[in-house]
This record gives C-alpha cells, sequence and structure tokens, in this order.
C-alpha cells in the first residue's frame, strides 16, 4: 500500500448508493426494474420549521448508547444526535466528519486529525482523550458494546497531538476508516458518559455529543424529543427543524391514520400498506431509495430443526419469491442471491469485481414444491411446528411470515408465528437466551457502510455477533480476513467473491429479498435523504419547510 494515502480523498468519491444503482434482478444481471424510480434525496428545505413529528415504525429505542445501538429505531434517532469520525453522505459515499483528514501513514498507522472547532452540546471542547476514550470504550467488556470487533487488529489508540488520535494496528485493514462513518465512530463526552455510567444513553442517563441535535425529553412509552443545537460547529448543516419529536408506532394502520391527518410529518420504513393508501391523497409523498437492506429467514439457535440447511433449502424451494415482492413488498423489492446486496459494494473502485462475483452466484430459485418435498424428507419432517419470530405490529413482516408459513405447509413444514414486542425483537439479536426458544426469525436487516466483508463476517466467522449455528467455514473465513487487509481494492473483492462462493450455499438461511427504502414526507416540508444511508447520517438537520 502507498504510504500515507488518504482514505477519505478515496472514500469521498465513492457514491455507494446511486439513484440509478442496480440491486440485483433473478436473472443474475443486477439490474432493478424500479432503478428509474429511485432517488436518494429530496430537494432542500426553503425555511425554518418550529418542530417536526416523526414515526418510529419499529418502536422506541431500547438505547441510544452509540456503543450499543444496533436497530432500526435508535439509529434513526441517534444519527442526528452524535457525530461520526468520518461522515455517510445520501450517496452513501464518505466524507469528512469530526476528523477533518483520516489517513494510513504506513500499513499499521492510522492517524485522525480532529476538527478544532467542536463542541459538546454542554460547552466544552471535544478533545483527542474524548475520542480515545470513546472508541476504546467500544471494546471495554464492561460497556457491552457491539462494535468491539472493528478493534480486534488495533493495538493501541493514543492521543498524538493536540487535535490528532493515532492508531496503531497489527496490519493495514481497509474496513477501520469505513467504519468509523458508523455509530462506532461516534464520540461522546468521557467525562458525562464515566458518570453517567451503564444508565449512559438511557431516558435516565441522558447523552452528551457534538450533533446538530441534542437530546431532549425522552418519556418512555410516549415520545422523544430533540432540540436543534445553536451552537452545532457545522454551520453549513445548521438545522432548520427547531425541535423533532419522534413517536412510538408500530400498528400500520394507526401509523397510517397519523400520516394522513397530519398528526405525523414523516416515517422511514412505511410500511407497503400504508404507502398504498398515502397514494390516494395529497398530504404529502412517498419517496423510495436505495438500500443496503436484506430480507432473510435464518435458525434462531444452533439446536433448532431449522438450523439444518437441506430443511432451510426445502423452504427456500417453495417460497414464490416474486409473488412475495409483488404482494408483500409492493413490487419495490427485488430477489437476493446471498446475504448482501449488491448496492453495497456499488461504488467501490473494485465494483466491477464484485458484480462478476455476484452474477456467478445460482440466480434465486424458481418455486419446486417436489424437489422441496425431496429435500424434506432427507432432512426429516419436523415433529413440531417451527415457531418463527417477528416483530408485533409490523404488518409487512406478518404478510410476508404468513406467506411463508403457506408455502411451508404444501411441503409439510408446520410455522407457528410469534409476534414479539420490539424490545424484545431487538434483543434476540444480542441475546442468545432470547432466541433459545425460536426456530426461526425474519429478519429484516442491512448493511451500514460500504463494505460487505465486515457485516458477512459477523454472520460467518465463529463467534460473530449474528452466527447463532455454530456456522464453521475456515477457508471463507481465510478468505474473509484477506478481503479486510487487502490494501488492493481488486485483490480484496478478489478475495470476497470467492469467500462468497464458499458460504453463500452453506450457511443456514434462506435469501428473500432486497428491499427499496420507502419514505413518507408531510408536503409542508423537505430536504430528508430518501435512501437507506439516513440509518447513518444526521437526516433531520437536512429537513426544512416548503411554502406549501
Amino acid at each position: 500500500m502507498a504510504a500515507k494515502r488518504t482514505v477519505l480523498t478515496v472514500l469521498t468519491s465513492v457514491g455507494l448508493l446511486a439513484a440509478t444503482a442496480c440491486t440485483g434482478s433473478s436473472d443474475g444481471s443486477g439490474a432493478s426494474p424500479a432503478a428509474d424510480r429511485l432517488t436518494t434525496t429530496t430537494a432542500p428545505g426553503t425555511s425554518e420549521v418550529d418542530r417536526v413529528t416523526w414515526a418510529l415504525p419499529y418502536g422506541e429505542p431500547t438505547t441510544l448508547d452509540p456503543a450499543k445501538v444496533g436497530d432500526y429505531s435508535p439509529q434513526t434517532v441517534m444519527a442526528n444526535l452524535c457525530d461520526t469520525l468520518t461522515r455517510m453522505n445520501a450517496d452513501f459515499s464518505l466524507s469528512p466528519g469530526l476528523a477533518e483528514k483520516v489517513a494510513w501513514t504506513d500499513d499499521r498507522t492510522l492517524v485522525l486529525d480532529l476538527r478544532s472547532d467542536v463542541t459538546f452540546w454542554d460547552g466544552s471542547p471535544m478533545t483527542p482523550e474524548d475520542v480515545v476514550y470513546s472508541l476504546e470504550r467500544q471494546r471495554d467488556p464492561a460497556t457491552q458494546g457491539l462494535y468491539g470487533n472493528y478493534l480486534a487488529d488495533v493495538t493501541s489508540i493514543k492521543a498524538t497531538g493536540a487535535h490528532q488520535v493515532t492508531l496503531r494496528t497489527k496490519g493495514y485493514d481497509q474496513t477501520l476508516p469505513k467504519a468509523l462513518s458508523t455509530s462506532f465512530g461516534a464520540v461522546s463526552e468521557q467525562s458525562y458518559t464515566e458518570k453517567a455510567g451503564a444508565a449512559y444513553g438511557t431516558a435516565k442517563g441522558g447523552l452528551m455529543c457534538t450533533g446538530p441535535f441534542e437530546l431532549g425529553s425522552w418519556k418512555s412509552g410516549g415520545s422523544l424529543t430533540i432540540e436543534r443545537n445553536a451552537a452545532y460547529w457545522d454551520t453549513a448543516l445548521k438545522p432548520r427543524a427547531k425541535q423533532v419529536e419522534f413517536r412510538f408506532i408500530t400498528n400500520s394502520n394507526t401509523l397510517t391514520s397519523a400520516l394522513l391527518s397530519g398528526e405525523v410529518d414523516g416515517t422511514y420504513e412505511l410500511p407497503p400498506t400504508s404507502a398504498t393508501a398515502l397514494a390516494q391523497s395529497d398530504v404529502g409523498a412517498v419517496h423510495l431509495g436505495p438500500s443496503t437492506q436484506n430480507v432473510l429467514l435464518i435458525p434462531g439457535n444452533a439446536e433448532s430443526p431449522a438450523a439444518d440447511r437441506k430443511l432451510l433449502d426445502a423452504l427456500s424451494l417453495v417460497v414464490d419469491r416474486q409473488a412475495l415482492i409483488k404482494n408483500v413488498f409492493g413490487g419495490d423489492a427485488t430477489t437476493l442471491k446471498s446475504l448482501v446486496p449488491p448496492l453495497t459494494w456499488s461504488g467501490d473502485q473494485a465494483a466491477d469485481e464484485f458484480d462478476a462475483a455476484y452474477k456467478e452466484l445460482p440466480d434465486a430459485p424458481e418455486p419446486d414444491e417436489a424437489a422441496a418435498k425431496k429435500l424434506v424428507e432427507e432432512a426429516g419432517t419436523p415433529s413440531r411446528p417451527l415457531v418463527a419470530a417477528i416483530p408485533a405490529g409490523d404488518q409487512r413482516a406478518l404478510q410476508a411470515l404468513t406467506f411463508i408459513q403457506a408455502a411451508a405447509k404444501t411441503i409439510g413444514v408446520e410455522i407457528e408465528i410469534k409476534q414479539l414486542q420490539p424490545t424484545e425483537m431487538s434483543s434476540l439479536f444480542y441475546d442468545p437466551s432470547a432466541r433459545a426458544d425460536l426456530d426461526l426469525v425474519l429478519t429484516f436487516g442491512y448493511v451500514t457502510m460500504p463494505d460487505p466483508s465486515s457485516y458477512v463476517a459477523e454472520m460467518v466467522n465463529p463467534g460473530g455477533l449474528f452466527n447463532w449455528t455454530n456456522y464453521s467455514n475456515p477457508e471463507a473465513s481465510k478468505l474473509l480476513d484477506r478481503a479486510r487487509t487487502s490494501s488492493d481494492p481488486a485483490a480484496s473483492a478478489t478475495a470476497y467473491g470467492e469467500a462468497q462462493a464458499l458460504f453463500t450455499p452453506t450457511i443456514p438461511a434462506v435469501y428473500l429479498a432486497t428491499t427499496h427504502e420507502r419514505m413518507f414526507m408531510n408536503k409542508r416540508l423537505s430536504g430528508a435523504p430518501t435512501s437507506f444511508a439516513y440509518m447513518g447520517m444526521p437526516w433531520a438537520a437536512h429537513l426544512g419547510g416548503t411554502d406549501k
């Protein structure tokens, strides 16, 4: 790797989710029939607004602690509160954030040059010590954080100047600078965080970050409000909205009514049924954006009969994906051939290599009931119904799982649907005991940064956060590590493609679809990004009023 290569100089030109990007079709070409309908953002807002009301269809956040957020609701809110060291843009490109420059000076040294004009909400200046603390806290077992693995090969994190932090590593890691654009790279004030202790990020403990909004009131079970940070360091992104109130609305019918009446101004993750009703009104508009979301059916634990790949292949063969996409996702999705949607790498320098490897994968299967029944015979028909989990009140998930349930019944496999409250659903992703009695989980997952290997590693590598069945494929893990540590983009992409060919047909998972982002916004507002990048950027700071 060339010395002193500035990572953000490279990454800023990477438009991962361009409006015309492709998402992978059943013919393997990657073409999306809806590509011309996708946008990454809306027209800038032109005026200030006193108050915006936004829905969280996945319910109340379990935490806003950047080290622990890992679900839709907390990330939707936290992205507006806690700035990250590099910043995600609406097209999934990266630009400088709290660090104005991120550069490898050699293969084992990553230097972060910090901005000198950043303050926390309480007026205290952000220091290198705050940055070191925030990163080190990620891997402190006492934190119980989700992202400590990003630091697995980091040997030291030190303040090396008045506005500089240096990370020493065992070797080059091409994912590390990209991870700094996620909640892993968010910076919290050390003194405040230490004082709050385990309550940090909760309604009781509060939060202390540097973002364009600061945490206001949080009424557990009711709503959460964020207030404009008048002293925000990035004057080009000073929010036009003085206040944003988040309401926890998990019922699709209730959400539709609130949006139609104007009681709620907008939402991300708009259910298809709501989109249909809202399309007939003139209260606002439904926007479609590109996304890195993946819809998977995965076993809840290694002991379940559903962990048998033959049984999962049988379920895969009996599901009519085109009917699922049309009837459940309103046509706003495409088939998926592996764990990660192609949009994840579409802006990479080696996108052609990634695309070629993905194209070589077998196409999403057409329904074949006879072949599915044969696989069930080989695996053995489960002696009891398989318990499958979805979030309570999520009509899209319920419709999808009901669709799968009906298909499974035709091959003698019974599925029992279990609806979990949002907090229960969120916890099962990180707490093995919460999955002990679950055979299957219908997940609407997502990739948060422009790098497929780090996401996949959590499902493929033994001990990975989402490897719930103790799956092991040493060669695939070796290749994923090569993809992570290679400084040559083409070599990294090639290694990932080889790993993908190994884990795709063997890992316990049913690949169903990759959905488009669906957002609704009242016509009195504009400026919100429409792509899935909203999960990692201060999207509410872009909101403003219109003349409508």
